[in-house]
C-alpha cells in the first residue's frame, strides 16, 4: 500500500532547516534503503510544505518516520497528516 506524508512547516523553516537537515536526510536515506521511503520533497512556490511517500502494509511506516523527525521534533513542521494513497 502506498501512503503520502503530508507537512506544513512554520514561517521560518527555511532559516532554520539547515541545523537540522543532516539528520533529517540521513533518516530519509535509512527509510528509503529500507524500502519504505519512495519519494520526497519540498513544496515551492510557496515553500509552505513538503510532501514524503512511503510503502508499507499500514499508515504507521509513514507515522514513524514523522514522529521520528527533527523537523517535527523541533517545530519546523508545525502539522503534519498521513493519508492512503491509491
Amino acid at each position: 500500500m502506498h501512503y503520502l506524508l503530508f507537512y506544513e512547516v512554520a514561517e521560518d523553516y527555511l532559516s532554520r532547516r539547515a541545523e537540522f537537515r543532516n539528520i533529517h536526510l540521513k533518516l530519509g536515506w535509512e527509510a528509503a534503503e529500507r524500502g519504505e521511503l519512495v519519494l520526497g520533497g519540498a513544496l515551492a512556490n510557496p515553500t509552505d510544505g513538503a510532501v514524503l511517500h512511503f510503502k508499507g502494509e499500514s499508515p504507521e511506516v509513514a507515522e514513524r518516520f514523522a514522529k521520528a523527525d527533527p523537523y517535527v521534533a523541533n517545530g519546523l513542521v508545525q502539522r503534519w497528516h498521513v493519508r492512503e494513497w491509491t
